[in-house]
């Protein structure tokens, strides 16, 4: 049997936020309520409001200005890039894909993976891994993790390769609609099981790229971390500085 595990308090406020960001109650430009006014108003902790804050500072929602405070910023503004892995890992037919599913199961939740889904660090997750490979050689391990929530009605903890995007499967069989990716990269030495997967010698570091797949609430419903072998990759970004 699945459970449903609610997220943390200061989850749940960012969201109740980001919903009156959304429909105006809270304008762009505009500052929001200070921490005392939120704590009153919603009953909450000031470290809950402070967290909550926080958040949707990093996810782009609020900004602090000196002498000011924390102003609106509104819905984060999308960037285009040639390289979307989420949009790979979310698309992608498993049926077609070059490489095998590794393995499917519940599993503890990651903590990186825990804070991006809202999740205490106790809960359990599923979790589908697919090596992709090319030309014979592994290039990619996916790591796709989903709320047990998510789970249920679907073929995502058979261990089978599905017929089409996880995307796809999901607002299918769930209703539910992806909306916008959030994407970080970091670099990280892997661990035995990883760098055995990929094929990877001692001391050859990975790029992590953890994708968010929210829905327009803000709400992530999946969360992939995809693994790249770094001595094969090259980030390139060009922008503007006016």
């Amino acid at each position: 049997m699945a459970y449903e595990v609610e997220a943390p308090k200061y989850v749940r406020l960012a969201q109740t936020i980001q919903r009156r960001i959304e429909d105006g109650t809270y304008a762009p430009g505009t500052r929001v309520p200070s921490e005392n006014q939120l704590v009153q108003a919603f009953g909450m902790s000031r470290p809950t409001v402070v967290r909550a804050l926080e958040l949707l500072k990093r996810d782009g929602w609020l900004e602090s200005r000196q002498g000011y405070g924390t102003i609106v910023r509104g819905r984060p503004a999308v960037v285009e890039s040639k390289d979307r892995r989420g949009l790979d890992a979310l698309t992608r037919d498993e049926s077609q894909t070059h490489g095998r599913l590794v393995d499917v199961g519940e599993v503890a939740v990651p903590p990186r993976v825990a804070s991006a889904l809202g999740l205490p660090k106790s809960a359990k997750v599923l979790r589908r891994r697919l090596l992709v490979e090319e030309g014979g050689e592994a290039v990619e391990l996916v790591s796709s993790y989903f709320p047990a929530g998510l789970v249920d009605g679907t073929d995502l903890a058979g261990g089978d390769t599905l017929a089409s995007g996880v995307r796809e499967h999901l607002e299918t069989r769930k209703k539910v609609r992806f909306d916008h990716v959030t994407e970080r990269v970091s670099a990280r030495l892997p661990d035995a099981a990883e760098a055995e997967l990929l094929g990877l010698p001692d001391g050859v570091p990975v790029l992590s790229v953890l994708v968010i797949a929210c829905d327009a609430s803000g709400q992530a419903l999946q969360v992939s971390d995809v693994l790249l072998p770094a001595d094969g990759q090259e980030l390139e970004n060009t922008y503007r500085l006016n």
